[in-house]
């Protein structure tokens, strides 16, 4: 596309090591690498002495084992979870019991619309609706540890209930599966929204921080000029799918193989529900238009 990302996938994290990633920031990588994951899932330990931990991760003994050696002497007085995916969430309860420390988050997994009739949701198997959190956090909340701030930054759209958290002291954002440096942010619906997506990217823009720690790969030290690559990119990607609908009526499928180039193959479903929830958007403006709701089996055409 004409609006390529430089993404950055040079990340040497080594699994199960806590490194040092800014003033009082330590991540410990999960070893669960994937085509979603990327390398695996970074969970993030704020704090000395008394301290946050951010996105427990998968639920693998070896590494709740390696999070509990890296605050060893340590107390954990809060966890932290950006959104209720399991590569995020599914070490929570055995970390909770272990220390004993309560849950903050936005609230439990929700789509971010109704599911339609008979539509069947790609993303259940990823989606925690086990968790319910200690403390719901309001966009804008404050939670204060031992020398440390969070500050609550919802940005909906990879998940509904999806949140970043901001360190002004440091001058960072823990920005979850929000923003990544590695690979564009999947939007899924009914789970994510690109209406939401695109207003939280703006929202973020709008801050000052610029150095950002995602839930997968490595830190993104040019966090406002990525996002705005990203605006850009899933503009130019509207407009091709509208190019695409120029040739008459199309399936999600026709519309991937036609805007879509050198794409893994392990990663054609994910296109095809990133392009739903652009046509979502699209038909909601009125700029496409389908028979019923905007679904993944559906025909699309220009008006």
């Amino acid at each position: 596309m004409a609006e390529d990302i430089p993404f950055d996938r040079k990340f040497d994290a080594v699994p199960g090591r806590a490194d040092r990633v800014a003033p009082g920031v330590r991540r410990v990588l999960a070893p669960n690498p994937g085509p979603f994951t990327f390398t695996g899932t970074c969970s993030y330990i704020v704090g000395e002495g008394e301290v946050a931990i951010i996105d427990p991760g998968p639920d693998d003994p070896a590494h709740v084992a390696a999070l509990m050696e890296a605050v060893r002497g340590e107390r954990v007085t809060h966890i932290l979870l950006t959104h209720t995916h399991r590569d995020h969430s599914g070490a929570l309860e055995a970390l909770k019991a272990l220390t004993g420390a309560p849950t903050h988050a936005q609230g439990p997994h929700r789509a971010a619309r109704p599911s339609h009739e008979g539509e069947g949701n790609a993303l259940e198997s990823a989606a925690d609706r086990a968790f319910f959190p200690d403390v719901a956090l309001a966009d804008g909340a404050q939670v204060h540890g031992a020398g440390w701030t969070l500050h609550a930054l919802a940005t909906p759209g990879h998940a509904a209930n999806h949140m970043a958290f901001v360190l002004e002291a440091q001058g960072l954002v823990f920005v979850g599966d929000h923003v990544m440096g590695w690979s564009t942010t999947i939007v899924a619906p009914p789970d994510g929204s690109m209406n939401d997506y695109m207003d939280s990217l703006r929202r973020l823009h709008a801050r000052p921080e610029t150095f950002y720690l995602p839930g997968h790969g490595g830190p993104v030290r040019e966090g406002r000029l990525l996002v705005e690559r990203l605006i850009r990119h899933r503009q130019a990607r509207e407009t091709a799918i509208l190019r695409a609908l120029e040739r008459g009526p199309m399936t999600i499928p026709q519309i991937v193989r036609a805007i879509y180039f050198g794409l893994d193959p392990r990663l054609a479903g994910a296109a095809g529900l990133s392009t739903l929830a652009h046509l979502e958007d699209l038909v909601a403006r009125g700029a496409v238009l389908t028979d019923g709701p905007a679904v993944v089996e559906g025909v699309f055409t220009r008006p």
